[in-house]
């Protein structure tokens, strides 16, 4: 059985622009070769600090962003270069949730408007038929009826994300790209969002990409788990393994970092020291190797690839089972 989706040595970098006469000095490598592939009914967690490239990732498997190499096959199709109309059927079954509900959703249309343009742009149905399906989604998603005449200002942060996965599921796409969509919410209602994100999936057979920089919340939710430091994948594997055995230097540090509701357990933090590195000049060998507690010579001169596990259960970018 082929992947839903396949992602191979994607990279994405964006031209850095110097001088009065605006040339090209540099790049930042926001994404510089990932590979990762998700299953139907599969979710997979995107995980790492800000910065690294999950995001950048996110848009160019969506196409809002055209990569610089690499490739994009979703359903055995090679999306990556696509343009314009050719594009408008894939559209409609790859569809983003994005972090914030109130910069991703029209200020000036009305809850209506909003969920029934996607059926506009695709040309389904007509509009009584759209409105019908509107008030359908807003029950789906836990809002009222009467919803559909007011504006996106009048909700909470947390109903206004429930309008942003009411239109991502509006067009019933197999590939939802969750950009963050939980991290600007309070904790109470990030709770509420997951478990709607959750009884969607098993209702529509849904595929997510969840992004987040919280492990947490990641492992509520995810299958398998990928962690991303300085545009490249350094670890992946099942959510329990990576949760309970991380491999990565990187990995342990954010394991650690997740506050835990036990007073009593006292487990040590794996504190990082220095910056994250600059993507436009990343160091040379392990792109970890200035933060790393483990660093070694080999570390700073040779880049490590991705590799199986002593163990056989993750996949790792490190020369070393530490």
């Amino acid at each position: 059985m082929s992947a839903l989706l396949e992602v191979k040595n994607l990279k994405m970098h964006f031209p850095v622009k110097e001088g009065i006469l605006l040339r090209t000095g540099a790049y930042n490598k926001a994404v510089d070769g990932v590979s990762l592939t998700i299953n139907a009914g599969e979710t997979l967690g995107l995980v790492g600090e800000s910065g690294c490239g999950k995001s950048t990732l996110g848009r160019c498997i969506i196409r809002l962003y055209d990569p610089t190499e690499g490739e994009i096959v979703f359903e055995e199709i090679n999306i990556t270069r696509m343009q314009g109309k050719s594009l408008l059927p894939i559209r409609r079954h790859i569809q983003m949730i994005f972090q914030d509900p109130m910069e991703s959703l029209n200020s000036r249309h009305t809850v209506g408007d909003i969920l029934e343009e996607p059926f506009i742009v695709q040309n389904i149905g007509k509009s009584e038929w759209r409105k019908k399906r509107v008030r359908e989604l807003l029950d789906i998603v836990g809002l009222p009826a009467r919803s559909v005449s007011r504006y996106p200002f009048e909700f909470s942060g947390g109903q206004r994300q429930r309008i942003g996965i009411a239109r991502s599921v509006a067009l019933n796409p197999k590939l939802i790209i969750c950009d963050e969509p939980v991290s600007a919410l309070d904790v109470s209602i990030q709770s509420q969002i997951l478990n709607l994100l959750i009884d969607l999936q098993k209702e529509f057979n849904l595929s997510y990409l969840f992004i987040a920089h919280d492990l947490a919340v990641v492992k509520h939710i995810s299958d398998r788990i990928a962690i991303m430091y300085l545009g490249k994948i350094v670890e992946s594997g099942g959510s329990q393994e990576i949760y309970h055995h991380p491999k990565h230097p990187y990995t342990r540090s954010l394991i650690s970092a997740i506050p835990s509701p036990d007073p009593h357990n006292k487990s040590k933090r794996q504190v990082l020291t220095g910056d994250v590195p600059s993507p436009i000049n990343p160091p040379s060998g392990c792109s970890f190797h200035p933060r790393c507690p483990h660093v070694q010579d080999q570390c700073k001169h040779n880049r490590p690839e991705l590799r199986t596990t002593s163990s056989a259960s993750q996949i790792i970018a490190c020369h070393f089972d530490v």
